[in-house]
């Protein structure tokens, strides 16, 4: 069977090694996609962090706890979506598939919801 389609223009492609480039360049977004949510996880440490003390006239460690732990999910999402790029290429090139590390993304999460739980107790007891 001819795994090759013709395009608009007339042109043969190669099914296989099509999709191989659309899941390379979808790997390269989704890399991309963790480096954004690292860079907001820092944009987040230094508001939570600097600016909301500075404004609300509030006592700052609570808030200075709180930014450092964003600023840790920041560091953790960049560095886990820099692991996970270079294993799902090294899988692409073997022909097989990487899952996502369970434990990696269960701590992700984890850290997620207990910062969000401490921004919800400390706008709560307005600090």
């Amino acid at each position: 069977m001819d795994e090759r389609r013709t395009t608009g223009g007339g042109r043969r492609v190669d099914e296989g090694l099509d999709a191989t480039r659309r899941t390379r360049l979808a790997n390269e977004r989704t890399y991309l996609a963790w480096w954004r949510t690292g860079l907001t996880a820092f944009a987040v440490s230094l508001g939570v962090g600097k600016v909301v003390p500075v404004l609300s006239d509030t006592s700052e460690w609570p808030y200075q706890i709180l930014g450092a732990g964003f600023a840790l999910l920041g560091v953790l999402c960049v560095g886990y979506g820099f692991y996970r790029e270079r294993a799902v290429e090294a899988a692409i090139a073997r022909g097989e598939f990487a899952t996502a590390d369970a434990r990696a993304t269960l701590g992700l999460t984890a850290l997620a919801l207990v910062l969000g739980v401490m921004t919800m107790v400390l706008i709560a007891i307005g600090r």
